[in-house]
């Protein structure tokens, strides 16, 4: 069964206790928490405390997305607040297998991010050794974008080399993901699906959510 991991950061800041209750009470699988430092993406959001407090309220998987450099630093600072599932940038590290390990001594599930424009070959040697392979399908940094859909291409790359090879990783896919198009992600080989306004800017987040989880259970 595939997963839906709702995008906190398209949540109401003003009362993310709330939201998160929503979650808890929603039928997905997955809490999805954006880092961002100003600096890897032109956005900041959130840092440590605020992601243990929104932990300590969440019965959810908690999956943290690290869009930050240098992002060794603070790996076992999010695991101590709380995530259960760690993604650091291809491009923010200069030796991910390193990091990859570091991630995965903490006990967290350790995952790979990659940008709309980096190709699937820079990570190949290191697919056997990850969890989860976050696909971004809009440049990172800001919520409410617009789908790319050269990621359907890069989800069935995936797949295929997860086939051949008998990789167990799970295939994360983050931005501009809705109803319009969680059917054709999930068939080209998607496991998780991060959904941010198409659940929390709905007319009735409750139905979206049901409405997707739905679909990624036949999967």
């Amino acid at each position: 069964m595939a997963s839906i991991a709702p995008s906190i950061l398209a949540a109401n800041f003003l009362n993310l206790e709330k939201d998160i209750e929503f979650v808890n009470n929603s039928p997905v699988s997955h809490l999805h928490i954006d880092i961002m430092d100003g600096v890897f993406v032109p956005n900041i959001s959130f840092g440590q405390n605020i992601t243990k407090q929104m932990a300590s309220k969440c019965t959810k998987i908690i999956d943290v997305h690290l869009m930050i450099v240098n992002p060794e630093k603070y790996i076992s600072e999010f695991r101590d607040a709380g995530a259960d599932i760690i993604s650091i940038h291809a491009e923010a590290s200069n030796h991910l297998h390193r990091a990859i390990y570091q991630i995965k001594e903490t006990g967290a599930k350790a995952g790979i991010a990659l940008n709309p424009h980096t190709s699937i070959s820079t990570v190949q040697n290191i697919l056997e050794d990850v969890d989860v392979i976050v696909l971004m399908s809009v440049n990172p940094g800001f919520g409410g974008q617009k789908f790319i859909y050269n990621t359907i291409k890069k989800i069935e790359q995936l797949n295929e080399l997860r086939a051949i090879h008998n990789y167990s990783f799970e295939i994360e896919i983050d931005g501009g993901v809705g109803l319009q198009n969680a059917e054709i992600l999930l068939k080209a080989g998607a496991n998780i699906l991060v959904a941010g306004s198409s659940i929390f800017k709905a007319d009735d987040p409750m139905l979206a959510a049901t409405r997707l989880n739905d679909l990624a259970s036949h999967f």
